[in-house]
């Protein structure tokens, strides 16, 4: 890419710095910085970055909870070409040590914690860490890193728009995480898009008091900051300091969902706090009266959509197709989507196939996977790894997630579409469905049900109920009850279902 096409998170702020030299950046308890002087904090991080060995492609890990520092860790990377992580602070001694084994990094950026204190000791002890590997303590060791730094200039390196920038692991769905690797475009792109839908204008304000490692609280945070906004940081959700934020800084946004909200609700039942800068989704008749219901796109549609961290956040909107058929909208105009079958091709409206995407907010793969990779860019294809169905109006409908198929007299059947029509029983507490050989169909499915506690239904009453709900060739030909599911991660372990419970002649098998 020429140099004069090139738009890195780093030329973004360098803009800002110019085009907003009185504007506040981020405003963490007693720190607040202007834009320019969030560039020149950067500056002097890329160079204490750079002095302990940080260069193009090196990943750089925070762990702890939310700071401003994660934003200038991000953007100092940014600026040499390196990868920056925010990992979940919440795991245990032995997840962290884990992503310490698979990120291996140059450099890690921690608050104290016990099982901080205890990943690092078993990740040394194994000797994963190299020896010029630098911890830095967050706070004052950390201040100290940044001041006494020289600053990187900023053409010191060529950082290739397309290099991912930003790692974040995805759920351990099937037992392992993996790191999803976003580029500086990625971002950027998913960053104009969902400030489009939100209709986020000069002046916006958000309040980071979710996660930074999850992509929801990061995706507005980088929107926010790609519109010159200001970003307001708190460590962790805490009600009343929520509150007392959004009415001191004129919070427009925060990371909010249910209980959350009634939770503020809760802490501001005597009016203490002047909500009304927040323009939110409407929720209830308390809340909606603190606030100011917002009559956004992305607010208006209840904030949904379906996503991913491999797509920045959002791959579809439902503000893109209010009133559809599909509850998870339409594609992001960055994006385009595809419903594809097991020989990758596409499936016609009404049929089920797995979510496929091609587009600029898409990203670069995972970190040290590169089977995974190979196997979720095939045909030149994002393959998501979940199921969905587009409706006769375009809109689109998430099933779930793909992990295996079931080949029945030729058809294809996905256990996820199945079991969403079986947990939609209101006897049936969980349910996963495996394919089990078949003499005249070569596979047919069947159902392990768990009931609910006090709940009573037939194996013939469960059968009927999702032949009202899909196709009948998809309804399972057996329903056996059991106290409950094997789970590996989070989802069914279907190996150990299909020992139990006679599967196999899976196609391909």
């Amino acid at each position: 890419m020429s140099v004069v096409h090139r738009l890195t998170l780093g030329d973004v702020l360098s803009e800002h710095r110019r085009g907003r030299p009185l504007g506040t950046a981020v405003v963490d308890g007693p720190v607040r910085l202007t834009y320019p002087e969030l560039d020149e904090r950067v500056d002097r991080l890329a160079g204490a970055l750079a002095g302990d060995g940080v260069r193009a492609g090196e990943r750089v890990l925070w762990l702890g909870q939310n700071s401003f520092r994660v934003l200038e860790l991000l953007l100092a990377c940014g600026r040499l070409g390196a990868v920056f992580c925010p990992a979940n602070w919440r795991q245990s001694a032995d997840e962290l040590a884990h992503v310490l084994d698979d990120l291996a990094p140059a450099v890690v950026v921690w608050d104290e914690s016990e099982a901080v204190e205890k990943a690092r000791g078993a990740h040394e002890t194994r000797g994963q860490v190299s020896l010029d590997a630098r911890w830095v303590k967050s706070g004052d060791e950390y201040e100290s890193y940044v001041s006494a730094a020289q600053p990187a200039p900023v053409t010191a390196t060529e950082v290739d728009a397309e290099a991912p920038v930003l790692a974040l692991y995805t759920a351990a769905f099937d037992g392992r995480p993996n790191a999803a690797l976003l580029s500086h475009s990625a971002l950027i792109a998913h960053s104009m898009a969902l400030l489009h839908i939100r209709q986020m204008e000069d002046g916006f304000t958000f309040l980071a008091c979710g996660p930074l490692f999850h992509v929801g609280t990061m995706m507005f945070t980088l929107a926010t900051f790609q519109i010159g906004g200001k970003l307001v940081f708190t460590p962790a959700y805490e009600p009343v300091e929520v509150c007392r934020l959004i009415e001191a800084e004129r919070c427009t946004q925060a990371f909010l969902f249910g209980p959350m909200i009634d939770g503020l609700v809760e802490a501001n039942k005597d009016r203490a706090y002047d909500l009304s800068s927040l323009r939110f989704v409407a929720h209830s008749p308390e809340w909606d009266e603190m606030i100011t219901v917002d009559d956004s796109p992305w607010c208006a549609s209840t904030m949904g959509g379906y996503g991913q961290t491999e797509v920045g956040g959002m791959l579809t909107f439902l503000g893109l197709g209010m009133g559809g058929a599909g509850f998870a909208g339409r594609s992001s105009p960055l994006v385009h989507v595809r419903l594809l079958d097991a020989d990758g091709e596409e499936v016609p409206a009404g049929e089920v196939g797995e979510i496929c995407a091609r587009g600029q907010s898409v990203f670069s793969g995972y970190w040290n996977r590169p089977e995974l990779n190979a196997a979720r860019a095939a045909g030149g294809w994002h393959h998501t790894g979940d199921l969905g169905r587009r409706e006769p109006d375009g809109t689109l409908t998430f099933i779930g997630p793909r992990l295996r198929m079931i080949k029945s007299a030729n058809e294809n059947i996905y256990p996820a579409e199945v079991e969403r029509a079986l947990k939609s029983h209101p006897a049936v507490a969980d349910a996963a469905v495996i394919g089990v050989p078949d003499d005249r169909f070569g596979q047919s499915p069947k159902a392990i049900v768990v009931l609910a506690e006090g709940a009573e239904a037939t194996a013939e009453q469960i059968v009927e109920h999702v032949r009202g709900e899909i196709a009948s060739y998809k309804k399972p030909r057996d329903v056996e009850f059991a106290g409950s599911i094997p789970k590996k991660g989070y989802i069914p372990d279907y190996d150990a279902l299909d020992e139990q419970y006679g599967g196999g002649a899976y196609p391909g098998s």
